[in-house]
């Protein structure tokens, strides 16, 4: 297993009682930050589509020391630098590193962004490989199945346990917290359906959930790519929906 140590010489950031307390954290109309505990925080970004209407997109921001790492960006090079810009004004935070989930724009839309103000990047090699075929920026740091790091000696684990909503999502656990961050791979409890199949590998997606169910029995928190944070049965609701969807699309 491969071990990265992220740490960074900067000045120490705490929070003050009110900020640790307040849930919700407005930036703009189309960004907010989520709470959840300790220095960890869900950023949610909203964009209008013609396709799919005014939809939102989650990330998540892990901070300490005066440095984050951000997993998955808003779709927008735009949206992340309003993320980035809040940090580093109000907090005095600086974004050191960016986890993407997969190739799609709800993951990597702001990562040109990230590399110009030099933050690294780790993605699986199988969405490193998709970046370079289809032209995308490309995330500096790769892996095949798992690889752990100590960001200012907080522990994170990164995990491919198969195919799903694409055939490269990954899950991030923060072992400390009890918090799984499932992102595409994972369905809010609202869902009713698989959403964007474009990418999809339906035949494995309900397996691979279950990986995730087996490796992680102790989580108290999942935080799903688009709608609302809930808990492990997240995890139950995405695979009766795969199962779902097969048995409605079965000749």
């Amino acid at each position: 297993m491969k071990a990265l140590a992220i740490t960074f010489i900067f000045s120490m950031f705490l929070f003050t009682n009110t900020e640790a307390q307040s849930d919700t954290i407005v930036i703009n109309k189309d960004l907010q930050l989520i709470h959840l505990q300790d220095s960890v925080f869900v950023h949610i970004s909203w964009v209008d589509s013609k396709k799919w209407g005014r939809f939102s997109n989650n990330g998540l921001l892990i901070i300490k020391n005066g440095e984050a790492v951000m997993v998955d960006t808003p779709m927008s090079n735009e949206q992340t630098k309003e993320i980035c810009d809040y940090l580093n004004i109000v907090w005095e935070v600086k974004v050191r590193a960016l986890i993407a989930g997969h190739f799609h724009e709800d993951c990597i839309g702001g990562l040109e962004y990230l590399q110009s103000i030099g933050a690294k990047s780790l993605a699986s090699n199988l969405t490193i490989a998709k970046c370079q075929e289809e032209g995308l920026p490309v995330p500096s740091i790769g892996f095949d199945k798992e690889y752990d790091c100590l960001f200012n000696e907080l522990p994170i684990e990164f995990r491919f346990f198969g195919a799903g909503h694409s055939f490269d999502n990954i899950t991030i656990w923060l072992p400390q917290q009890k918090i799984l961050f499932g992102g595409c791979l994972v369905k809010a409890a609202h869902a009713r359906n698989l959403g964007n199949l474009s990418h999809a590998v339906v035949d494995d997606w309900d397996v691979t959930i279950e990986k995730v169910q087996y490796a992680y029995p102790e989580v108290v928190m999942v935080i799903p790519g688009h709608g609302a944070i809930g808990k492990s049965d997240l995890l139950s609701h995405t695979i009766q929906l795969v199962k779902t969807y097969r048995t409605q699309n079965t000749n």
